[in-house]
């Protein structure tokens, strides 16, 4: 890859503003290229920086058209694997030269394997440099889903030697009789999991069922947040998938009276993705459910959660304090762990021993002790904690407060000098304190040691390439003008311009025709202040608090909603039914 120096040096030179030394210390944290960073983080378009890395390398570049197909006979000649292990794709070739655009030009692994490939075609090579999202649109022209289902299904076909029953939904249920227990370990149903698997991983899914009906088995995909149909397979083939899962999981093949979880790690386009499995009796079988946990959509930094830089600069500040509590709410699937794991990554130091309880890990994270509680063994967050103080800790992160137990020792361990972070269920972010109250918390420690509670939801993102701007109606503008009535001028901006442009999902091939692509967090930030403090030891309302919030400028879930509905990031309709 391109010296960081490099490439810093010549995207200063472009005009751009860049902390050169926050992004080499977030490259090293995030395990993360310069570029990936640089794209994440929005500090410069995918277009630009291949342009700005076309001129270093003196190469060409080949941006892809969102509509543009390579012909399926050129495209083989590097075989998909491959393809995607270098980060390439050949896009032409004629009696002289093979096209071959690549993210990575410069790196000599790449470049000698595509100059051998066009030694053995007996032509040049042409190299290009290219985007990592047109890859990836050019990558679906190998094949879909549905084509290497239908080919697994078929091998499978031929290879127990049964018959396909034909009928109208032909094209969708295949048929089968009854397979013996031995087709668990034949490559076809191995093939079939993992072509599943990683269509799930591409389309960025969170969570892969396994249901039993009464005719076929119902393979569904959650994607930002809601769940699709993604196959229907053959109920006969239903009892092999489950015990191959089971076998990959490590779980009892022969109980299937009672649920089970385990999980498994796999390699998918280069990337080690953890795959959590739980097993569920139901009256037509074992249902599976899977839940994904690809790093590089779960592990992010508090840049992307969603935040705008007024409330990152209250979570910069609060997170900085040597001790107290920053406790996250949201209800079940609102991204609350990913918050809290983008804390922990600011705030892994060497100087600090951070140490977390949670019920299950889900990421690893390099430099922090993770210890995953076991109820069943009386290894519990409470029982957890009281182990965790005596561990030299600086910082403490707890899956989540649910009893009196645990809220009292984690206000003890703020008190005495931890800095505490964990999750609480309440609908809001003036909800905590009350609900601290609730859990046998006394008022005047409250004040002492919340340093901040965040409250969040999660609402999809419009494509950027297929959404469509319109002029807000009478009833949304009415929406839109009761958000930005009590809120801080410098945060609306020129968003706040009559009448307001709003944009609709529409659907292309880049969102599989969703209309969205992506979730994005809202978030509402509470700050301790003294004002708060005196409510609370007073006669303290939720409806006092929360006028005292708002003056102190804290913006609320539907206000947040609102500005993201004006910046084109959501719809109106995901902002109001989310909030």
């Amino acid at each position: 890859m391109i010296q960081e120096d490099i490439l810093l040096e010549a995207l200063k030179q472009k005009g751009y503003k860049l902390d050169s030394k926050e992004l080499k210390e977030e490259t090293q944290l995030f395990h993360k290229s310069l570029e990936e960073l640089l794209v994440e983080k929005n500090l410069i378009a995918e277009d630009a920086l291949a342009v700005v890395k076309g001129e270093i390398l003196n190469l060409p570049v080949k941006i892809f058209d969102k509509k543009e197909v390579v012909d399926k006979n050129i495209l083989n000649i590097i075989e998909e694997s491959a393809a995607r292990n270098y980060k390439v794709a050949v896009f032409n070739k004629d009696n002289d030269y093979v096209y071959i655009a690549a993210l990575y030009p410069e790196d000599n692994k790449c470049f000698e394997a595509m100059n051998f490939i066009a030694k053995q075609l007996g032509v040049k090579l042409k190299l290009y440099v290219t985007t990592y999202s047109g890859l990836q649109r050019i990558w679906r022209n190998y094949g879909n889903f549905a084509e290497n289902l239908a080919n697994i299904l078929k091998e499978l076909q031929q290879k127990i030697g049964l018959q396909l029953k034909q009928g109208s939904s032909a094209q969708n249920i295949v048929n089968f009789k009854t397979i013996e227990s031995t087709l668990v370990e034949e490559a076809p149903i191995i093939k079939l999991i993992s072509t599943i698997l990683t269509e799930a991983v591409r389309l960025g899914a969170s969570d892969v069922h396994f249901e039993p009906t009464q005719r076929v088995l119902r393979v569904r995909f959650r994607v930002d947040g809601v769940l699709y149909t993604a196959v229907l397979l053959p109920l006969d083939i239903h009892s092999a998938i489950i015990s191959r899962i089971k076998i990959m999981s490590s779980l009892q093949i022969d109980e299937m009276r009672i649920p089970q979880d385990g999980r498994f790690r796999t390699i998918i386009d280069e990337k080690p993705i953890d795959f959590r499995v739980s097993t569920f009796p139901t009256s037509y079988g074992e249902k599976v459910a899977i839940r994904v946990l690809d790093p590089t959509v779960g592990l992010l930094g508090v840049h992307q959660l969603g935040l705008n830089n007024y409330e990152i600069n209250k979570v910069n500040t609060a997170i900085a304090r040597p001790y107290g509590m920053i406790l996250v709410s949201g209800p079940t699937g609102s991204g609350k762990t990913t918050t809290l794991y983008a804390l922990l990554q600011k705030l892994n130091k060497d100087a600090d021993n951070i140490v977390t309880l949670e019920d299950p890990v889900e990421y690893t994270l390099e430099g922090i002790n993770q210890s995953q509680v076991l109820p069943e063994i009386n290894y519990t967050f409470a029982r957890g904690l009281r182990h965790i103080v005596r561990q030299d800790p600086d910082i403490i992160m707890v899956g989540e407060i649910r009893d009196s137990e645990t809220a009292e020792l984690a206000i003890h361990a703020a008190l005495t000098g931890h800095l505490v972070l964990s999750t609480i269920h309440t609908n809001n972010a003036i909800g905590v304190i009350p609900r601290l109250l609730d859990l046998g918390i006394q008022k005047f420690l409250i004040p002492s040691t919340l340093n901040m509670a965040i409250s969040q939801r999660l609402v999809r993102k419009l494509c950027p390439l297929c959404k469509k701007e319109r002029e807000a109606n009478i009833e949304e503008t009415q929406i839109i003008d009761e958000a930005l009535k009590n809120m801080p001028k410098e945060l609306i901006g020129n968003l706040g311009a009559r009448p307001y442009k709003i944009f609709d999902p529409v659907g292309c091939s880049e969102c599989n025709n969703k209309g969205y692509k992506g979730r994005v967090g809202l978030f509402e930030v509470l700050e301790m202040s003294p004002q708060m403090e005196n409510i609370i030891l007073g006669n303290m309302s939720e409806t006092q608090l929360q006028v005292e919030a708002q003056k102190a400028g804290m913006i609320t879930l539907r206000q947040d909603a609102i500005l993201k509905v004006l910046s084109g990031t959501t719809s109106i309709e995901e902002a109001i039914s989310e909030t």
